[in-house]
């Protein structure tokens, strides 16, 4: 823990091949979303609530793509299981920031 930020950092091989950066970036933002509902689920276990968790992004198309959610030619082969992030930003689980 650094400051009052809880910072977690992690890299691993994606399992799928994405076309583009803004899907690459997608992909990885939805796997870092499904951490922070876990990490925030570990801590309400704990008795700390907190409600909407920054998750950071540098691509402002992946940004968009979860805020906004149109499929098109370049975004509907991305597997439905990555479109969860969109619901949790909706709902206010997570917020995406640059």
């Amino acid at each position: 823990m650094i400051g009052s930020s809880l910072i977690l950092w992690h890299s691993k091989k994606q399992a799928c091949v994405a076309l583009s950066t803004a899907e690459a970036e997608y992909i990885a933002a939805s796997s870092c979303c499904a951490q922070i509902l876990w990490i925030k689920q570990q801590l309400e276990d704990f008795g700390v609530k907190m409600s909407k968790v920054p998750l950071l992004c540098d691509n402002t198309s992946a940004i968009n793509l979860t805020k906004n959610h149109i499929q098109h030619s370049r975004t509907k082969h991305i597997e439905i299981r990555h479109h969860f992030i969109h619901d949790h930003i909706a709902n206010g689980d997570c917020e995406i920031m640059m």
